[in-house]
């Protein structure tokens, strides 16, 4: 149910399916099939998920009949796995299951509310498929797929993926029928409303545009997963008297969407009003200047005139009403521009020899019929023909806005499933009117050569342009502008090797324009540029890999060479060793194509689908190859690759495999700065696995990263080393060598005036060094902890959650918790707790926990925080498993204090420690069994977590194998064991077994609770006998 929940489910901004028919469609296709799943796949229905689908359920207790096992807290079914775990649990309102079968048996028993039940699994199981056959077989590329056992995960796995796929063309069906508004008709009223685009006091609205210039042949312009829901194209209107207005077309009708970002994510085309009939009503609620003036224009046609019914609104003319003298001269202006039966363009353009990047004359009077049979291509090329030949004669701030326009349309058209960078900003360009006179002509001269030139000619002309300054962007601009651009691209399809040449030593230097690389990508030089690394010329490959480096800036481009096959091709030009029979020269240009293909991988492999295609194509084992050479310049584009590809866990274990960390730690005794830099980068991604960090420590890269802190001046290569550092401090093997060479000292010293990137690997790596006893007090007695509590008042969210980790770390010392307290530190970690941030809420806490434990009066310090103990409860209702297990370490300490614990309870602490007792997390089992344990202490709590159905779930921990759960839980236990009620809850949940189990073999702890615990039940069972005789 992969695609249908991810692609043609429509949900709210609360991740709930909207009220809507095509979901309602979805929904009962699915009940179909999981209801008749048991009779047609048996075998498959009584397989076990990976993880169980829980859901709050409308079920209540007395729905649960035969097949099941009622209790107090809820039910379980009869059928166990081999474990003896139930396959379906009840906790109210949660129920949990763990197979088809039992899904498809709960269904039966909600009855007329299975519809709202398997909605309510949907809306909180959107990950379904993976949990139930599991992430990795759902990862799992289709043509690999047949090469694994066919056991009965996989077969389960790919009948999943088989009704996936029928409801999904069902849906399709669904959406045909549903179609109120075609393509067509979104089109022609676009058209339409585009004549009032004009200037002057007659125009309705300042612009009108398409999001996308690409059409696809149903007319639709909206991309292929959005037109699953019905979606046509997206439309961008500028009102003369609003903001812009960001319009999705739908077959539906039209709404107002979120808009558009840099990385185009599809969340914002998310509906933010309500639907209207047609693009007028829309603008007629939002803008009053189109809603008073739309009756009052008048245009003259050559066809008589008629009634135009576009949107409901008419726009009628009317013969016989008589005119104002004003209205009959804007008629007479019309006629004079648009009755023309042939339109000649004007003698300027005649005169400076632009007319050629359109054609010949006849074709700038082409139809609109004839253009639209041209396709998608031909519109990219005349839309920046169009941009060159109407930025001459123009300013150059005119020319600027003109191509920014343009490019921007292609720039937000471009939809990338890549997310890990955003797509490149178009740079302004410079005012250069006083340059454009001599420069910009020369530059016109040789274009206009160039187009007319033979083959001899064109490689003159392409020596005279590369003696231009091609690195001044008036030129590159020129170039552009003229149409140059164009033919530079055109002659890399051509047969001729040294006009090929000569174009990539242009294209180059030029593409180094950001406007430029990305009007490459639109005139499709890319796939050409990747076409020639084909060829077995060695200097056109490299200068071919060059420009390709330079292009790939942008996830559009980096995409683009992989669809075509580049990223194959580059890494095949990294074996330049095999040549290596004929040394010199040839040597020489092997290793520079090899330095140019390393090159564009580094650029491309900013692409998570980038670095997977080159790990496919065998690019690891010739990086590795590449580093051990003595040639410094090829290394710095292959390390630069390297730490770009790290990110991923597959990259660093072939980086071990391949016994690259030998050569990256040799080369941080580089001379250059850079290559020291990629490689402290490099190790600082890599270092996240122990075995790197021993291999660094084993190949002696510890020192030199230690001796790179004093380049404090060039903060990359400082923010890259410190990285490394803290990664690698993670070893405490590591810190001890570290404090050798006064690294601690230094590190200190970095945390004040320096960039957030440097103070977040500082800060880091002094909390790793501080889990060594010694190096507190060093930290406090050099001025650290100031420094840190410092750094609590910044806003980056990865600054303050390894801060918060620091002063935690430091705060086991009783000493320096004073010192924290009285530099005011103690309120700065815990105002963090309203930070947005989870990770920061739970770093913060995780920090408050020494702070409270180690303090000399803990209840006179929390409870001079005004409002902090309300953030605690507050943070009880958190999403996230990390914030609410630091929070009940909290708890724990806090319950300590009778003062604070009889404010805990009297805000309410008990029904929602209770209510997280249903969780399967072991982490927040343990930490929220010691804070129910210490709870407890209050006189009315034991009997408040009996009345919340804590106790029974509670008893469920025993089955864990974790000593430290075990001995929470047995605390608890003992604790709650106190009040005879919950004595009785705990028998009917079969707690005497497990507790006579941990009292023969537990540690002493645990024994002495279990055993506590056993005695509170035996002596209630005692008090009851001698009742009853």
């Amino acid at each position: 149910m992969g695609l249908i929940l991810s692609r043609a489910a429509q949900w709210t901004s609360s991740c709930k399916l909207e009220s809507a028919p095509l979901n309602e469609f979805l929904v009962t296709q699915v009940l179909n099939y999981v209801e008749n799943f048991v009779s047609r796949h048996p075998q498959e229905a009584e397989h076990l998920f990976e993880e169980p689908l829980q859901w709050t359920t409308t079920l209540k207790k007395v729905d649960f009949k035969e097949d099941y096992v009622i209790s107090a807290i809820g039910a379980k079914s009869l059928e166990k796995d081999s474990e003896g775990k139930p396959l379906l649990q009840y906790f109210p309102p949660f129920v949990s299951v763990r197979t088809i079968s039992q899904l498809s048996k709960l269904l039966q028993l909600a009855a007329d509310r299975k519809r709202q039940e398997l909605q309510a699994c949907l809306e909180e199981n959107r990950d379904l498929i993976a949990k139930i056959v599991g992430q990795r077989l759902v990862n799992t590329p289709e043509e690999n797929l047949s090469a694994l056992e066919l056991d009965i995960r996989v077969k389960l796995f790919i009948l999943l993926k088989h009704i996936d796929e029928k409801i999904l063309n069902k849906f399709v069906g669904e959406i045909a029928k549903q179609v109120k508004l075609l393509p067509a008709a979104v089109e022609e009223e676009v058209e339409f409303l585009k004549q009032y685009c004009t200037e002057g006091g007659k125009r309705l609205l300042k612009s009108l545009r398409y999001t996308s210039d690409y059409e696809f042949p149903n007319g639709c312009r909206a991309p292929p997963w959005r037109q699953l829901l019905g979606e046509i194209c997206y439309v961008v209107i500028e009102p003369c008297d609003a903001e812009a207005l960001y319009i999705t077309c739908c077959s539906a009708g039209v709404f107002l969407n979120a808009g558009l970002d840099k990385e185009e994510d599809e969340s914002l085309y998310e509906r933010q009003g309500d639907f209207y009939e047609d693009m007028a009503t829309l603008l007629k609620r939002v803008s009053p200047h189109f809603e008073k003036n739309v009756r009052k224009q008048y245009f003259v046609e050559q066809k008589p005139r008629k009634s135009i019914h576009v949107a409901h609104v008419d726009y009628e003319i009317e013969k016989a009403q008589p005119k104002t003298p004003e209205e009959r001269e804007w008629e007479k202006v019309q006629q004079a521009l648009y009755a023309r039966k042939k339109r000649e363009p004007c003698q300027r353009w005649r005169n400076l020899g632009v007319l050629s990047i359109f054609g010949s004359d006849e074709d700038l009077m082409m139809s609109a019929a004839e253009k639209k049979r041209l396709g998608s291509k031909t519109k990219v090329t005349m839309k920046v023909g169009l941009t060159a030949a109407s930025s001459i004669g123009l300013t150059a701030s005119q020319r600027r806005r003109s191509i920014v326009a343009s490019l921007s349309e292609e720039h937000c058209s471009e939809s990338s499933s890549e997310s890990e960078e955003e797509e490149e900003q178009t740079e302004r360009r410079p005012d250069t009117s006083t340059e454009l006179q001599s420069e910009y002509w020369q530059v016109q001269k040789l274009v206009k050569y160039l187009k007319a030139a033979d083959q001899t000619a064109t490689v003159l002309v392409l020596c005279a342009m590369m003696d231009l300054d091609l690195m001044k962007e008036v030129i590159q601009l020129a170039i552009l502008d003229l149409g140059g651009l164009e033919l530079l691209l055109n002659l890399l399809d051509t047969t001729d090797i040294r006009s090929k040449i000569g174009s990539l030593k242009i294209l180059a230097k030029i593409s180094q324009n950001v406007i430029i690389r990305q009007t490459i990508v639109n005139m499709r030089g890319l796939q050409r540029m990747v076409n020639n690394l084909d060829l077995p010329v060695k200097e056109l490959q490299a200068l071919a890999s060059e420009t390709i480096a330079h292009v790939a800036k942008f996830r559009r481009a980096r995409r683009t060479v992989r669809v075509h096959g580049g990223i194959r091709k580059l890494v095949k030009m990294l074996d330049c060793f095999h040549y290596s029979a004929k040394p010199g020269e040839d040597m020489e240009k092997n290793l520079e194509v090899a330095r140019c293909g390393a090159s564009a991988l580094w650029s491309l492999s900013k692409s998570s689908k980038n670095k997977e295609a080159i790990r496919k194509a065998g690019g690891i084992p010739l990086l590795g190859l590449l580093l051990r050479s003595p040639y410094e310049k090829i290394a710095i584009p292959v390390v630069g690759t390297l730490q770009e590809c790290a990110s991923q866990k597959n990259y660093r274990v072939a980086i071990q495999n391949e016994g690259m960390v030998k050569d990256l730690v040799k080369n941080l005794s580089s001379d250059n700065e850079e290559l020291q830099m990629l490689c402290a980068s490099a190790i600082f991604k890599c270092a996240e696995d122990k075995l790197t960090r021993d291999l660094v420590r084993s190949h002696h890269g510890l020192q030199p990263l230690v001796s790179l802190l004093s380049k404090a001046e060039n903060k990359q290569l400082l923010a890259a080393a410190t990285g490394a550092i803290w990664k690698c401090s993670i070893s405490m093997e590591n810190v001890a060598i570290f404090q050798e060479y006064k690294a601690l000292h230094m590190l200190i010293g970095l945390l004040t005036d320096q960039p957030e990137e440097v103070l977040v690997n500082v800060v880091g790596a002094l909390g790793q060094f501080a889990q060594i006893q010694a190096n507190k007090a060093a930290i406090c007695n050099g001025g650290g902890i100031r420094a840190l509590i410092n750094l609590l008042n910044g806003t980056n969210q990865a600054l303050l959650v390894n801060v918060a980790k620091a002063v935690g770390a430091c705060a086991t010392e009783r000493d320096n918790v004073a010192i924290i307290d009285q530099l005011d530190g103690v309120r700065l970690v815990w105002s963090l707790l309203k930070n947005p941030n989870a990770e920061v809420q739970a770093s913060a806490a995780w920090a408050i926990c020494p702070c409270i434990e180690n303090a000399k009066d803990a209840g006179e310090m929390v409870l001079f925080l005004i409002g902090g103990l309300k953030l605690i409860i507050q943070l009880l209702k958190s999403p996230s498993n990390e914030v609410l297990t630091s929070i009940c370490a909290v708890i724990a300490k806090l319950a300590k204090d009778k003062e604070i614990l009889g404010v805990l309870s009297d805000r309410g602490v008990v029904p929602l420690l209770a209510g997280l007792t249903n969780t399967t997390d072991d982490r927040l089992r343990c930490h929220l069994a010691e804070a129910i344990g210490h709870c407890c202490m209050w006189s009315s709590n034991r009997a408040c977590f009996g009345d919340h159905g804590a106790v029974g779930l509670l008893v469920s921990y025993l089955e864990s194998n974790d000593n430290l759960l075990l001995l929470n839980t047995t605390m608890a236990l003992y604790q709650l064991s106190k009040d005879p009620n919950n004595i009785i809850t705990m028998h009917e949940e079969g707690v005497v077994e497990p507790l006579v189990k941990l009292i023969a073999s537990g540690t002493d702890e645990i024994q002495e609770f279990a055993a506590g615990c056993v005695r509170n039940i035996r002596l209630l069972v005692l008090a009851n006998q001698r009742a009853i005789y």
